[in-house]
Formats: structure tokens, C-alpha cells, sequence
């Protein structure tokens, strides 16, 4: 059975023409790769689920003081059973926080990216909230480094693009399954929107990608490994060199139904400025030009939270 490697990204800097190969090889494979020897400090993360778990363990009325309608959860706290994968009739078993990038309140992108929110109740939940994000953006920013060299494009091609973002670091709860005769999964098969998604482990099993061959493949992981992933908007811009593949997480049996799940996705996306125009170099006789209507990252965006009924 085939599976996703998991690449260690010292080697970048080591062995950098074979790690680009070997992560390009990847990418163009399973639109998925795991990356070890990233760096990030294990009690970040740890401390991370550790506030996160807390804070999805309060009361459904605490919670929701921090839910805000009409923001497509932008901020804050999305309740258990709203978002719905494209396509889908039954929405994803799972509730989240959304903490997004700090910007100054001159920036240009404020009137698109609001202030984050907080949870009293839970000390840490920023210090380890925010970390985590900060550490996530950096490494995420090296993975695009070495995606750029394996597709001919300068090493820093996507830093100015990127920099300011609307990414997401979004922990999630799934809780235990309700009954073995619910329509629903954890969530959905779906795409994800952005440019890359990187996964900070996950507390069970459960996910799993659609090969080309149309076969469910689970992804386990062990040790440090985060699993990367590349997301709809970094299709569109490399014209599909880089695909974006199906995935989903479905619903444990036996004793596991009856545990929670959490995982923490780092959802990457480009300044909301960025035109999602596929790249010239990305564009041949074989792999012939998919798309010709202009669209922003920030229009892409809004799309696409209509379709899983965010907004």
C-alpha cells in the first residue's frame, strides 16, 4: 500500500536539491507530505492542547460568549454542528476556535482581518494560542520555500505574498460519537481552501486522504511529525502541479466512539490581495492553462466559506 513519506526539513538546508526533489515528488503524488525536524519546541504543543482541551470542556453557555454571528467564525468560537463540507447534507461533528494574525490597526487588511478574541477562563490560552500560531507561519513559510525551487520559481517567491495573510490556527474538538446511526463523520470529505495546511498532530485516528487511484488512505503519524498538506489556492495558482487532494476524517468504532478527538490545523493563505492567477511557469503544452477568470485570495475566500455554510 502506498504511503505519505515523512521528510525530515533539516535537510533543506543539508541536502537541499534531493529534499526538494523528494518533497516536490510528494506534493505531486499525494498533495500531502509529513515534515519532521521542524524545531517546534513539543511543550508549545503539548501546552497548546493542553489550554485548548480546557477550554472546549466548559459549558456550552461560557462558550458561547465568544461565538459572534455574521463573521463566519472568523474570530472566536464556532459552535458543534455548523460547518458542513462543500457538497455535503450533514454537518461535521466538531466545534473550534479560530485565532488569526495580530495586525496593527493601521494595516490595510484590518477592515478584513479582526482583532482576535480571548477566553478569560482559561490562563495560558493566548501565550500558547498565539505561539503556536507564530510557529506554525514560520515553518509553513519554509515548506513554501522549497515548494517554490522544485517548480522553477525564486526561493523567497512567496514570502512577500504571504506575510500578511488571513491564516487560521484552528483547534479543534470532536466529541464522542452520539450513535452508531448518525448520517454525519467528523468531517466531511472536503479540500481545503488555503495554500498549505499544516496539522500539529491529532489525539486519535482518524484521517484519512482519497489517492488518485480512488482509494481511502488512513495518515498516522508519529513523533514530531506534522502533516502538510497543500489546499485549493496554491492549486489554482500552480495550475494543478500542485494538487489539492480530498481528505476526511471519519467516525472511530467500538471503545474509540466513545472518545473525544482534537487536532489543531494551521490553515496558511496568501495576502488577501494575492491574484490566484496560474503561474506561467507553471503552464505547458501538457499541463494547458485551467483558468482564465482573475480572482483575489480574499474573493476566493469568501466564495468558498458560503459553500460549507460558515457564511
Amino acid at each position: 500500500m502506498p504511503h505519505v513519506p515523512a521528510l525530515d526539513i533539516r535537510r533543506y538546508d543539508t541536502d537541499r536539491n534531493a529534499f526538494v526533489a523528494e518533497l516536490g515528488t510528494a506534493y505531486r503524488e499525494f498533495g500531502f507530505c509529513g515534515i519532521t525536524g521542524h524545531g517546534i519546541d513539543p511543550e508549545l504543543i503539548d501546552g497548546a492542547y493542553e489550554v485548548f482541551r480546557k477550554f472546549f470542556a466548559l459549558p456550552l453557555e461560557t462558550k458561547m460568549k465568544y461565538h459572534v454571528p455574521g463573521t463566519g467564525g472568523s474570530r472566536g468560537y464556532t459552535p458543534y454542528k455548523v460547518e458542513t463540507a462543500k457538497d455535503s447534507v450533514h454537518p461535521d461533528l466538531k466545534e473550534f476556535w479560530h485565532i488569526g494574525r495580530e495586525l496593527p490597526d493601521d494595516s490595510p487588511y484590518r477592515a478584513l482581518m479582526p482583532p482576535n478574541l480571548w477566553p478569560d477562563e482559561i490562563p495560558g490560552f493566548r501565550e500558547y494560542g498565539y505561539g503556536l500560531y507564530r510557529a506554525l507561519d514560520e515553518l509553513g513559510m519554509r515548506v513554501l520555500r522549497a515548494l517554490a525551487l522544485h517548480i522553477g520559481l525564486p526561493e523567497r517567491f512567496f514570502d512577500d505574498k504571504t506575510n500578511t495573510g488571513n491564516s487560521i490556527l484552528r483547534p479543534i474538538h470532536y466529541p464522542p460519537i452520539e450513535s452508531a446511526e448518525i448520517p454525519n463523520v467528523r468531517a466531511g470529505a472536503h479540500e481545503d481552501i488555503n495554500f498549505i495546511t499544516l496539522l500539529v498532530g491529532a489525539s486519535a485516528a482518524g484521517l484519512e486522504l482519497l489517492t488518485r487511484e480512488g482509494e481511502w488512505l488512513p495518515i498516522t503519524t508519529t513523533g514530531d511529525t506534522i502533516v502538510v498538506n497543500i489546499g485549493d489556492m496554491l492549486q489554482r495558482l500552480t495550475n494543478h502541479v500542485y494538487p489539492s487532494t480530498t481528505h476526511r476524517v471519519v467516525n472511530p468504532t467500538g471503545e474509540e466512539a466513545r472518545k473525544a478527538r482534537y487536532s489543531i490545523p494551521f490553515f496558511l493563505h496568501p495576502n488577501p490581495d494575492v491574484v490566484l492567477d496560474p503561474l506561467p511557469s507553471c503552464i505547458t503544452r501538457e499541463n494547458p492553462r485551467r483558468y482564465d477568470r482573475p480572482i483575489t485570495a480574499h474573493e476566493y475566500l469568501q466564495e468558498r466559506l458560503r459553500e460549507i455554510r460558515l457564511i
